[in-house]
């Protein structure tokens, strides 16, 4: 029994479960309206403006788009799959797992959206720049706080 929660392991898996749910059903819709967005684009009438660094961007961007919802839709299909196998335990490691590299995924998918409009609206130097502080943010962001709080946690207790 967890004795903070008075729960056993297996409320705990159910709880952790929900919890992970609730989070990739924030992070499935915007990367699926992301990926969307960005399906369009070459139906647009200015996408043939773009040089061959664009492109590369573009295309980048559109599989690093596609990875990052497959990555945070694929804790779905994984319950499907163990549904009823007395499995809650590797599933949520295996969504812990997903959801990580999921959000990698959709972080270097903005970057790269950031790099294509920048470079598209503005040029290549702001592009880098804009990438730069992207990159930054995200590491800051959803990387170093959450770290610095888990430590700032572990140093309380």
């Amino acid at each position: 029994m967890d004795t903070q929660r008075s729960e056993t392991p297996a409320e705990k898996m159910d709880r952790n479960w929900s919890e992970l749910l609730q989070e990739l059903r924030v992070t499935q819709t915007g990367v699926q309206i992301l990926s969307g967005f960005l399906l369009t684009l070459p139906f647009q009438a200015r996408f043939t403006h773009l040089d061959h660094t664009q492109e590369a961007l573009y295309l980048v961007a559109i599989g690093l788009g596609t990875v990052a919802t497959g990555l945070l839709v694929a804790p779905v299909s994984a319950h499907r799959l163990l549904f009823r196998h007395h499995e809650k335990d590797v599933l949520v490691d295996a969504g812990d797992a997903l959801a990580k590299a999921g959000l990698v995924a959709l972080s270097l998918t903005i970057t790269t959206v950031l790099a294509l409009i920048f470079s598209f609206v503005v040029g290549a130097v702001a592009a880098v720049v804009a990438s730069v502080c992207s990159l930054t943010f995200f590491l800051l962001a959803w990387l170093a706080l959450p770290l610095a709080l888990q430590r700032k946690r572990t140093k309380q207790r």
